[in-house]
């Protein structure tokens, strides 16, 4: 599946979650190490503005965290959408974290990152969570190949063994390196 389609399917799930989050949620902490609700919010909305830009051809702006994470979350994430969604935009070289990425490939990273950080925030504010099972199988073969080069324990932990009978979106937080009761590393 084209990343975009995938980018297509995953925008509506982190609405759907993020719309639920409360206020009084944002200090809950995640499975995303070192992060609360807040700071996956915080990480995203960040990301995705750094990356529309990458995704346009243009320098990352300088931008605060905002005040109100919530009301930040979905036009930003809509205009990383956008800017992904533009002509040449995944031709490009995008200028990752991690160095120089073809576009079409650190798309696929948007893709990730995303599906990862919905179960985060869903987890982490008791919601159901439910991905196609499709599109976390293309997003687990490719992150089974990409993530290895980039376990540095902070941006991708170790992988773990998820416990028995764990969903398909269960085995790709696991290999991202988050723990699931009984998964060992």
């Amino acid at each position: 599946m084209d990343p975009l389609d995938q980018l297509d399917q995953v925008g509506p799930l982190l609405a759907k979650v993020v719309g639920n989050i409360t206020p009084a949620q944002l200090d809950n902490p995640t499975p995303c190490a070192h992060f609360a609700v807040r700071g996956v919010l915080d990480h995203m909305i960040g990301g995705a503005t750094a990356f529309a830009a990458a995704f346009r051809g243009q320098p990352a702006p300088t931008v605060a965290p905002p005040a109100e994470v919530l009301d930040a979350f979905g036009p930003a994430l809509t205009n990383l959408a956008t800017a992904m969604h533009e002509p040449g935009a995944l031709d490009r070289t995008v200028e990752a974290p991690f160095g120089a990425v073809p576009g079409e490939n650190f798309a696929r990273f948007v893709v990730l990152d995303g599906l990862v950080h919905g179960w985060d925030l869903a987890t982490a504010t008791d919601q159901p969570y439910d991905p196609p099972d499709e599109l976390v199988a293309e997003v687990t073969a490719f992150a089974t190949d990409a993530l290895d080069p980039l376990r540095d324990g902070d941006t991708f932990a170790a992988a773990v063994t998820p416990p028995k009978g764990s969903t398909p979106i269960e085995q790709l937080v696991s290999l991202t390196g988050r723990s699931l009761a009984g998964g060992t590393r």
